[in-house]
């Protein structure tokens, strides 16, 4: 188990809406000896000390993972980084690739080579539903970062630094998220989908955090984390949001998919299964089974789709979790 009270952490993306998140539960619960909130926009730091993160442990550091010296700056004599900065608007990554690749790829590697270049312990990076199989950019560059990553692994050899990945669905009332659009159309009596097939897969911004918290803790190099998380059809989302609203059916829009998939049937074949996760084993030879010999294989053919879930969202849940129940 991880001492937090003597961890120096940096978080890339740090005041997004997860990155908030993640520092209030560890300015509450963890209490680390230093947090560094790595991000480019200093209006967006100087919003999240207004708002009450003027911790002493806080640092507010200004620097683009696109900038890998400024990185290496940043993570001296840190422990531990998450990764959360990334382009992940499906269009704007349609739209403009090339920033979408400097960022969510390049970014990754500037990641990685500045934890190796000074002996950061352990990283996590987030990912997404949208990396597997992907048929966007946005998807494509997040599988990319995945790979990057969990083979970093392989460049650290015998030294300190582990890596690792969570991966998990859309995230209720992040920017970003069709939750607050909803909240916001209903005012007018008319929201919009863009398919009335569509399903997702749905966690909380605390259940994200957790899990990062916990691979940190538990990972020993190379795994992927995925949660058991619930499903919901777009329609009874709008429903539980917006009852009553007319609905608009819009179309789908580049690069959407009717339904997410968490683990692809050929990635389950490397799966382990928990109470309340999933592991995706590396497939290379310097993986090691220390940790997980209580996980069990999963039977074949096996498929994680928001559309074949075996777990699904009620209109109560949903509320509650929005903070409407």
């Amino acid at each position: 188990m991880i001492d937090w009270k003597n961890q120096a952490i940096l978080i890339t993306g740090g005041t997004g809406s997860f990155g908030k998140k993640f520092t209030e539960i560890m300015l509450r619960d963890y209490h680390p000896q230093k947090l560094i909130i790595f991000s480019r926009d200093e209006l967006k730091q100087h919003e999240m000390r207004l708002a009450g993160f003027d911790h002493p442990s806080l640092r507010y550091f200004i620097g683009d993972v696109r900038d890998v010296d400024r990185l290496r700056r940043a993570v001296n004599g840190v422990d531990i980084v998450i990764h959360a900065a990334a382009l992940k608007q499906v269009p704007a990554c349609e739209y403009n690739p090339i920033e979408a690749v400097m960022t969510n790829v390049i970014g990754a590697r500037n990641v990685i080579d500045a934890a190796l270049d000074k002996g950061v312990k352990k990283v996590v990076a987030l990912s997404t539903d949208k990396a597997v199989n992907p048929i966007n950019l946005y998807g494509a560059t997040k599988l990319v970062a995945e790979k990057l990553f969990v083979q970093a692994n392989a460049y650290s050899g015998e030294g300190p630094t582990r890596f690792g990945c969570v991966r998990y669905g859309n995230v209720v009332g992040s920017r970003g998220s069709v939750i607050p659009l909803f909240l916001r159309q209903r005012e007018n009596g008319k929201i919009t989908i863009t398919d009335r097939r569509m399903t997702r897969f749905w966690i909380t911004l605390e259940q994200g955090v957790r899990l990062v918290i916990r691979a940190v803790e538990q990972m020993q190099g190379g795994e992927v984390f995925v949660p058991k998380i619930p499903s919901m059809r777009i329609t009874d989302l709008a429903e539980a949001v917006a009852p009553g609203c007319e609905i608009e059916t819009i179309g789908i829009r580049p690069g959407e998919k009717l339904h997410e998939v968490l683990i692809s049937r050929d990635e389950s074949r490397q799966v382990l299964k928990l109470k309340d996760m999933f592991i995706i084993q590396p497939t290379h030879p310097w993986w090691k089974l220390t940790n997980w010999n209580h996980g069990k294989h999963l039977e074949d053919g096996f498929e994680f789709a928001s559309d074949k879930n075996d777990r699904w969202l009620t209109t109560e849940e949903l509320r509650e979790m929005i903070g409407e129940g």
